[in-house]
Parts: C-alpha cells; structure tokens; sequence
C-alpha cells in the first residue's frame, strides 16, 4: 500500500525547521534582500539549533537526514526565505561529493573540521566558460609528487568567499574531457586562493556567490575525492542527490506566494464582492494549488528513489525542473493578483518572484534538465 504519511520523525523535523525560518528567519528575510550582507547570525544559529548539515552522516557529526528528510526541512526554509535557506542548503551541496566518492578518511577528516569550526563549504564547478557543458572545465590540477598544483577561475560560487573548504573540480586529464575531470578539496586559507568580486543579483540577495581564481594552490594528493579522473561522475551522482532539495526550497516558495495572495484576495473587495469570487481569479489558485501539490510530490517521489538507490537523474530533473517553473508562475500570478500591492515591497511576493527565478537557473538550467529526462528516457 502506498502511504503519503510521514513518520513521527519527520514531522517533527518538518515543525523544527519551520519554527526555525519561523523564528530566526522570516523576521530578517527583507533586511537581508535589501543590505545583500550574508546573514552570518542566522547560519550560526542554524548551527546551534542543528539544522546545518543535515546530510552529514551522524558518525561524522551530521543529523543523518535522507534525502526526503532534507527536501523536508528545504521547504520550509525556502519558504521563510530562498535566500537565507541556501546559505544553509549549499553545505550539502558542496559536501555530497564527499559523501558520494570520499574515502572514510577524507570523510572524518574534513566533516570533523568544518562541523568542529561551525563552517561552511563551498561547491566550486562553474567557471566563465563551462556553465551548463560542466564537461568543459579549463581549471587545471597538475600532480608534482605528492602535492597538486591547481590554476584556473571559478565563476558564481555560492558561499565561496565565506567558506572554509572548497570542493574544487577540475582537469587532471585535459586531454580527456570531461573523463579526464577530478575533485580536490580545497582549504580557502592555502596560498594562492584569491576571492573575487560578488554577483549583484536580482533575487536570492542574502546568498553570496562570487568569482575565485586559483594561482598555483597547492594541495595534498590525499585530497582527491575518490580516484583521480572521476570528478566528472562524482559531479552528476551529487546533482541527481541535491536536485530534490532545490525543488523542495521551491515548493516552498511557492507555498508562501500563494498563502500570501489568498489571504490578501479573501479580504480584497472589488465591484461589491471579494475578488476570489470572479471565476478569472478563483481558477488561478486552483492552478497554482494544483501545480504546488504535484511539485511536492515530484520531490518526494525523486527523494524516497535517491533514498533507494534507485535514482539515475530522470526523477530528481522532472522534481527540480517542474517545481521551480510552479514557483516562478506561482509567484509572477500572486504579483498579478495582488496587482499594485503585489508589486510593491509593502508584501513579499515581489522578493519571492525574484527568488524564483535564479532556482530555474542553479544546478543546472530547467532546459538541461528537460534534456536529461529525454536523454534517460527516449533510448
């Protein structure tokens, strides 16, 4: 029998994470979009209160969440704030390779400093020519002896320059493409790691993503995640574990874009009625309800498959792809809905319309996701 109920575990890590964006988040969430600073206070008390990390294994020092345990916790955060919540969330992205290829060393040594430090890490992938192709990475990791010796440029880093590790993908192999692709963990305090200067972005304004240029950064060979030249594989076994958490932050915003705009068209009057009794507004939220069910939905079904084993990319793309289109057409009609109100800053359905946008374009295009699940599918 198939069963849409959760266990009494989740339910309360779903109550915990949302008394936390509740509590600590949503208070600040304007504050944050408006100054573009990190929000340095609430990651830490993200730490505090455990909600950090979540992907970590508890032997290392992590809540040992599944992955329908993060996509969870996701929605909520991304409900209170998109951007906030992925100061948080990308912890996990840039630590899944390890959890996916990392030796059980390499694993208790970094898990133990960053969860030790109270730290964040950063997944460093793109660069000014390799967005989508992540095959075509010119960031170059040279052995001499027992050391690699790294250059190149990263571009649209998230936590890059808050960040205590870095998990670098780069050629080990140029000659061989993307097969020719490793992953090294980078500490941000080696010599000749250079931060660069932060993207001024339309939405998600509380998160930091920046440009870094590695000159001659020298790394022990013990930092390899898994064998030399499989960075490549290690990169898309970690995006089909993360997509699902992308989708859930999305599913969360649009939740809060549509409970926004129902509690202000309830209460709007216009030619002596409410306007949610006009069928052109009434039909709109049924959409948008619809469309935010089957995305949560989506997410579940590509997280419980990730839990399994059994996910290959084609249900953590349709999760990712559909849930954050809902969350941009959820948003862009609440603002419509809403009209003038909606436009303004006086409600946050402008700022979740904003946020909406940039997860249609992070870890990878909804374009390169339709062509994942075609590329899966039509063999």
């Amino acid at each position: 029998m198939i069963s849409y109920e959760l266990s009494k575990e989740q339910l309360e890590l779903v109550e915990k994470s949302k008394d936390f964006a509740e509590r600590v988040m949503r208070p600040v969430a304007r504050q944050y979009d408006e100054s573009c600073e990190f929000p340095w206070p609430v990651v830490q008390k993200a730490y505090e209160e455990g909600i950090v990390n979540g992907a970590i294994p508890k032997e290392y020092g992590g809540a040992g969440h599944s992955s329908l345990d993060g996509c969870l916790a996701s929605e909520e955060l991304g409900a209170a704030c998109a951007g906030i919540g992925i100061c948080i969330d990308a912890n996990n992205l840039a630590l899944t390779p390890l959890l996916v290829g990392g030796s059980d060393e390499l694993k208790k040594r970094i898990f133990g400093q960053l969860v030790e430090s109270r730290g964040l890490a950063a997944f460093c992938l793109t660069e000014p020519e390799a967005g989508s192709d992540a095959g075509a990475v010119k960031t170059a990791a040279v052995r001499q002896g027992d050391k690699y010796i790294i250059n190149g440029k990263k571009r649209f880093i998230t936590n890059g320059k808050q960040a205590l590790i870095h998990t670098v993908f780069c050629n080990t192999d140029p000659g061989r493409g993307a097969r020719g692709m490793s992953a090294i963990v980078v500490p941000t305090d080696t010599p000749g790691v250079v931060i660069g200067r932060e993207l001024p972005k339309m939405g998600q304004r509380a998160s930091c993503q920046v440009e870094i240029e590695y000159h001659d950064v020298a790394v022990p060979v013990e930092n390899v995640i898994g064998k030399e030249n499989q960075g490549f594989i290690i990169a898309m076994k970690t995006f089909n574990r993360t997509r699902a958490g992308v989708a859930a932050a999305a599913v969360g915003m649009a939740r809060e874009a549509y409970d926004v705009a129902k509690a202000w068209a309830l209460k709007r009057r216009q030619f002596d009625q409410p306007i949610v009794a006009f069928q052109g507004i009434s039909f709109m939220f049924a959409e948008m309800l619809t469309k935010i069910t089957a995305s949560r939905f989506l997410v579940w079904n590509a997280a419980i498959l990730t839990d399994q084993d059994k996910e290959v990319g084609t249900y953590s793309a349709m999760a990712k792809y559909y849930a954050t289109d809902t969350a941009m057409e959820v948003a862009t009609n609440a603002v419509q809905i809403m009209g003038g109100d909606g436009y303004s800053k006086d409600f946050i359905v402008e700022k979740i319309m904003r946020d909406a946008k940039l997860s249609q374009i992070y870890e990878g295009t909804n374009q390169v996701q339709r062509f994942v699940i075609a590329k899966n599918t039509l063999k």
